[in-house]
């Protein structure tokens, strides 16, 4: 059976979720029916929406990653559009004029590091500091909500692409959406309007829904699995395959050898998992127009692949093998990239003190039971 969405249920009964308030919608393309009708569309059809927000990336998907987000007017509509990745992150009093309801409809893809989560929290902060109230429309987390993988981030290296919790997390995004209501006692006046025929185990291209890119380099939800450990390499001198068709599914650099590498990392025998060496030649971002050779993570069985150790893995041994790779140096006064993406500066100590990563592993065990335990009052499904 299809899952069905919360935008779905949500348009369908406007008067009883907000009655004829004014609305403001946080979305981007992945924000989208079962027949692929954006969010946008339907709610401007109601007459009751007023002002458009965009995160990471924009309202309509065409900024790459890390680049700021401009305010306008969108075409279509001619409705305001606020960016909340530009000169500020969260809703001001200003943007909030004349809006008694924000609704909030992104597909995430379930990892710690995903800016659009933050983005959330932002706007049921503003929104509980106005009076307004907070709708989100649940989706799937594509990763499923049966595992959760990762350590807790340590509060010292909370930032926008980090907040305590596990990379792998295992909640929708109306799940997380109460859980942050909650434990971080931001009192929001929060709906969650859930899902229909969702399971925790079943990955997000068994739902029977389309999939649209929640940003521009998750193009499929294979993407969004291998994500969770390949995002590490960001905060390295390799490449994550951004510029080339296949987006974090592909690492490597000038100085790796592809055959190497793949022996290395095949010889680990990492349940759910091998390792092809291949070779690509970015188009942007890092080493972009260099050839590269590395590995492409081909994962043969996701019920047993874990992603997180697989990645931190990876990176270890890249360092192990070639004095040319760096973790990339923070500017003055600033934390390491990687830490901040790890939660911890204990996993680069670590590579670099070339000492296996096996113990911190087996601490992080404890740590997803401690954040089951705590979510389950917020569970939905």
């Amino acid at each position: 059976m299809s899952v069905i969405c919360g935008v779905e249920e949500f348009c369908a009964n406007l008067d009883r979720y907000v009655g004829k308030k004014h609305l403001g919608l946080i979305t981007n393309p992945s924000g989208v029916d079962r027949n692929l009708t954006s969010t946008v569309d339907r709610l401007y059809a109601s007459g009751q929406l007023v002002a458009l927000f965009g995160p990471e990336h924009g309202v309509r998907g065409v900024a790459q990653a890390g680049e700021k987000v401009e305010s306008y007017r969108d075409p279509k509509t001619n409705l305001p559009v606020y960016s909340l990745y530009g000169e500020t992150r969260r809703p001001t009093p200003e943007m909030l004029t004349g809006i008694d309801a924000l609704v909030f409809d992104i597909q995430d893809v379930g990892c710690r590091f995903y800016t659009y989560i933050y983005t959330l929290l932002y706007v049921m902060e503003a929104a509980a500091e106005q009076g307004i109230q907070v709708v989100v429309l649940d989706r799937p987390n594509p990763l499923g909500g049966h595992v959760v993988e990762g350590n807790i981030l340590e509060a010292e290296f909370t930032s926008f692409v980090g907040y305590p919790i596990p990379v792998r997390y295992g909640l929708t995004i109306g799940e997380l959406a109460l859980y942050f209501n909650n434990v971080y006692d931001i009192k929001a006046e929060l709906t969650v309007v859930p899902l229909h025929g969702w399971e925790r185990h079943r990955f997000g291209d068994e739902l029977g829904l389309p999939w649209v890119p929640p940003s521009p380099n998750i193009p499929k939800v294979e993407t969004a699995l291998i994500y969770a450990g390949t995002c590490f390499v960001e905060g390295t001198n390799l490449s994550e395959g951004r510029g080339t068709a296949l987006p974090f599914e592909i690492v490597g650099a000038p100085f790796v050898d592809g055959a190497v590498l793949a022996d290395v990392m095949n010889a680990l025998g990492l349940s759910g998992v091998r390792f092809r060496p291949t070779a690509f030649s970015p188009a942007f971002s890092k080493h972009a127009g260099e050839l590269c050779q590395g590995v492409q993570i081909h994962v043969l069985d996701r019920a047993s692949f874990r992603p997180v150790e697989t990645g931190l893995l990876l990176v270890s041994q890249v360092a192990a093998l070639y004095p040319e790779f760096e973790f990339l140096v923070p500017q003055a006064g600033r934390r390491y990239f990687f830490d901040l993406l790890a939660g911890t500066d204990k996993v680069r100590k670590v590579i670099e003190d070339g000492q296996p990563l096996t113990e911190l592993f087996d601490q992080w065990k404890d740590e997803h039971h401690e954040f089951q335990r705590r979510c389950e009052p917020f569970l939905l499904y």
